[in-house]
């Protein structure tokens, strides 16, 4: 095929769906992947007829081993190859680390670390020896402050992301691919749907601190095309992001403390 594919993961809703339209309107195929079929399915017919590019879909869960593979052996079986890559698939998980279940935990470092840094690595040498790519860790403004009482990884495993994208980010200069990763802070998302935040973030959150997924994946694809290593959107969300780099860990550790009953379930 001509036209360059992009892939992205988590694509059924919110940030990925946004990033799929933007992709499509600078020319990309599509390569769709999550866990909900019928979603799938009714983004991509949208996107066929209202961009005109080919749009290629795979129900796949990343939080089992098996799924980069399964995503990938798609796209070969349909001779295509990853020009592209929005690692954007992910939840969080309420509640406190001791009082959960080690089988849930395993399956969200897998769908949140091993996921994103396996399908870079299935894609990356192609990327480099045609001597284009962009990927984009779809990380967050919590992984780059410091980490609060409940949800317990999840600010882990952003920050892992943060530091993995700059890593590649620096491997790959001059090589034509281009590494970022998004940090957006609240999102009008099905996240806060899905870990069951909902009420509490309308509660206790001024709309000033919220982003549309649109304007987030508008962000994170001018980060990627310019080749910056973070992008973090949003002007609030940049001034919490530098004010953490300067103030004294005990205190942004007691400011943590002091907020974060307001947006986390312990």
């Amino acid at each position: 095929m001509d036209r360059r594919l992009a892939l992205v993961t988590g694509a059924s809703a919110g940030i990925g769906a946004a990033f799929a339209r933007i992709l499509a309107s600078h020319g990309y195929d599509l390569a769709l992947t999550a866990r909900r079929t019928d979603r799938l399915e009714a983004l991509a017919e949208e996107i066929r007829l209202r961009f005109g590019v080919e749009t290629l879909t795979v129900t796949a869960d990343l939080a089992e081993v098996e799924g980069p593979a399964k995503v990938l052996d798609h796209l070969t079986d349909h001779g295509r190859h990853v020009d592209a890559l929005i690692n954007n698939a992910g939840y969080g998980m309420p509640g406190g680390y001791v009082t959960s279940r080690w089988e849930d935990q395993r399956a969200f470092i897998q769908l949140m670390t091993t996921s994103p840094c396996e399908l870079a690595h299935r894609v990356l040498p192609g990327m480099v020896e045609r001597r284009f790519g962009r990927v984009v860790n779809v990380a967050s403004l919590a992984g780059l402050i410091p980490g609060s009482a409940g949800h317990t990884l999840y600010a882990a495993s952003k920050a892992f992301l943060v530091r993995f994208s700059q890593s590649l980010h620096l491997e790959t200069q001059g090589s034509g691919v281009h590494v970022s990763a998004l940090c957006p802070g609240f999102t009008y998302s099905e996240f806060h749907d899905v870990n069951g935040t909902r009420e509490m973030m309308n509660a206790s959150l001024p709309s000033w601190m919220w982003l549309g997924a649109d304007e987030v994946a508008a962000a994170g694809y001018e980060a990627a095309e310019a080749n910056r290593a973070i992008c973090v959107p949003g002007a609030p969300n940049k001034a919490i992001a530098a004010l953490s780099k300067i103030i004294p860990d005990d205190w942004a550790l007691a400011l943590m403390v002091s907020q974060s009953a307001r947006f986390r379930k312990v």
